[in-house]
């Protein structure tokens, strides 16, 4: 899944991930499956805190960015800082998309998508598996 090419701050053997990771996370984070909608533990939380990256516990999007938009994952409105996520070009589906990836370890933790008409200040909604994540309340 993640790019071989690509040397991350954490590097791991799939038997690493596998021992540290349940097997429904390894499938999200490891492998790019997502995680059924409206079923997440963060999908309608309202917690005050920081979620990081599950995997390597990297920090990627605060609370004060998360919004209501009613698709079954939790949203945001932008990372924590553009460099703690990057972007791959997702054509899976028979359509582009915008694929989500921690800029720390490489695992998948959603899409983003853009123009969906949400009174965000970025008009982007990061639509993200609450199995990649982890809150750290404040």
């Amino acid at each position: 899944m993640t790019d071989d090419t690509k040397q991350y701050t954490v590097q791991k053997s799939d038997a690493e991930w596998k021992a540290q990771l349940s097997p429904a996370e390894f499938h999200v984070l490891r492998k790019a499956g997502t995680e059924r909608p409206f079923v997440g533990e963060y999908t309608d939380t309202k917690t005050v805190g920081v979620y990081k990256c599950r995997a390597c516990d990297a920090e990627l999007f605060r609370s004060e960015t998360k919004f209501d938009s009613h698709c079954g994952w939790p949203s945001f409105f932008a990372p924590l800082a553009e460099e703690r996520v990057e972007y791959i070009e997702d054509h899976d589906l028979g359509m582009k998309r915008v694929e989500v990836r921690c800029a720390n370890c490489g695992s998948h933790l959603g899409h983003v998508f853009e123009g969906e008409g949400y009174g965000t200040p970025t008009d982007l909604r990061y639509c993200i598996n609450s199995i990649s994540l982890t809150l750290s309340p404040a």
